[in-house]
């Protein structure tokens, strides 16, 4: 059974690690409104990133680049439609991971989560039955000798097509930091509901793979995904997020029938204009992409961190963007 992730306790700040292994550098934002200080690099195995051509175990075969460029080019249509029912490919296997992009992490202790997040055991399947373009998203991590990390929790949590998020924390651990209305927009669906968030331990390989729907968007935020790595005795915890290319949401956006009644989203990342993510270089933060054989998305990276280091503090600051539904500014 899932466990609840404690609140982690006060640690004494260090200097984060020296990677040697690292050969491409790119120190993101802070810990809270940013994505957490990292670095990126092509892959546990990979010295750049570079177009490959695979197929995953689902028989889809597909030319891929970091930033998901296979996805993009996917045809107008072609893209599942409805729930997580719709997945019919089996998971890729690990091999999968040696070509994603890497984010490493300084696990360190929590801040803040932004007013959406709420705690929520839901396992794999976090879609609670709510439809969209049907996602795995699959996600390993690693230490910096890109050893897999096994019994840490990863959490992530998104909104639903509407740009709105549940609000049910009547099972939650954890809705401390839950702002209500602000991220329900008052809507009574997900107000009774706890879709799209939920937490899986690692295994052995040091992967979780959720299945859940490609995100919608609100005002002010490019479309993401948070998510949330904490060490196994639950005492620290880092808070990051992921996005999508530009030219993959604009496809979706304007083709695909749950989502193309609202249009292209308001914040691209293209306009700089994002609160979290950067106004350039933000293709180190997404996802890999690819279209299954189903039509269904597969999205995946790879969390690298130092168990033993610890970010000395947060940069960078709360962002505005309007709120789920409303008009009031909203941190991550």
């Amino acid at each position: 059974m899932p466990r609840h992730v404690a609140r982690p306790r006060p640690l004494r700040p260090a200097q984060l690690g020296a990677s040697p292994r690292l050969t491409r550098r790119y120190v993101l934002g802070g810990l809270v409104a940013a994505p957490a200080a990292a670095t990126i690099l092509a892959g546990c195995g990979e010295s750049a990133s570079t177009a490959t051509t695979s197929t995953t175990a689902g028989g889809a075969t597909t030319s891929t680049a970091a930033g998901g460029a296979n996805a993009t080019s996917a045809a107008a249509g072609s893209w599942a439609s409805g729930g997580t029912d719709l997945i019919s490919v089996a998971y890729p296997d690990d091999s999968i991971f040696s070509s994603a992009t890497t984010c490493e992490v300084a696990l360190t202790e929590a801040t803040t989560e932004g007013p959406c997040y709420f705690q929520m055991d839901t396992g794999e399947d976090i879609s609670q039955g709510k439809t969209g373009l049907p996602m795995q998203l699959c996600v390993q991590l690693v230490d910096q000798s890109c050893n897999p990390l096994e019994g840490y929790v990863i959490e992530a949590w998104h909104c639903d097509t509407r740009g709105v998020y549940s609000g049910d924390t009547s099972e939650s651990g954890d809705a401390s930091s839950f702002a209500g209305d602000f991220c329900t927009a008052g809507d009574a669906e997900a107000e009774a509901a706890t879709y799209f968030r939920g937490q899986l331990t690692t295994g052995a390989n040091g992967r979780v793979d959720f299945k859940t729907c490609f995100p919608g968007w609100y005002a002010g935020r490019t479309i993401h995904i948070h998510f949330a790595v904490s060490d196994p005795d639950g005492t620290t915890r880092v808070i990051s997020q992921w996005c999508f290319p530009d030219e993959f949401t604009a496809a979706i956006c304007t083709t695909h029938d749950l989502y193309a009644d609202r249009g292209v989203q308001d914040t691209p990342l293209s306009g700089g204009t994002d609160t979290v993510f950067p106004s350039g270089d933000y293709d180190t933060y997404m996802l890999d992409l690819e279209q299954n054989s189903d039509g269904t998305l597969l999205g995946y990276g790879v969390i690298m961190i130092d168990p033993d280091s610890v970010a000395t503090e947060a940069a960078g600051g709360a962002g505005g963007g309007g709120a789920p539904g409303g008009d009031r500014p909203e941190r991550p």
